[in-house]
């Protein structure tokens, strides 16, 4: 059974980071996609980034490109979002989902990772002075 944790979240000042991490279990994540998501209240959810399984390969939104860094380490079945330079706007939930879908990681993955991947119960990031 896939199951997702994410944690990490919290309350930062505009300018200030957050690493996020998404503990994987009952599959072997080697295997899976992960994507990054986000929903602030009033709006939808978002595709923030994703991670291939099979190349390595990221892709992220235009909203936090340059910012934000995906990585994963498949020893500790663990995958993390690292927020730098973090913004008001960037104030959401913050979910990941996992697919066991292969390929280069494209905004095209976080749809189909939204559409039919597995999620966790999210994480809350709330950046305010």
């Amino acid at each position: 059974q896939v199951q997702l944790v994410e944690s990490g979240g919290g309350l930062v000042q505009p300018g200030g980071s957050l690493r996020l991490s998404c503990a994987a279990s009952g599959f072997t994540l080697d295997y899976y996609a992960i994507g990054w998501f986000r929903q602030a209240p009033g709006k939808e959810r978002e595709g923030v980034s994703c991670i291939s399984s099979s190349d390595g390969s990221t892709s992220y939104a235009d909203s936090v490109k340059g910012r934000f860094t995906i990585s994963r380490d498949n020893a500790k079945s663990t995958v993390y979002l690292q927020m730098n330079s973090l913004k008001p706007e960037d104030t959401a939930v913050y979910y990941c989902a996992a697919g066991p879908i292969f390929g280069e990681a494209t905004m095209n993955l976080l749809r189909v990772l939204s559409d039919f991947g597995s999620w966790g119960h999210g994480t809350q990031v709330t950046v305010s002075a």
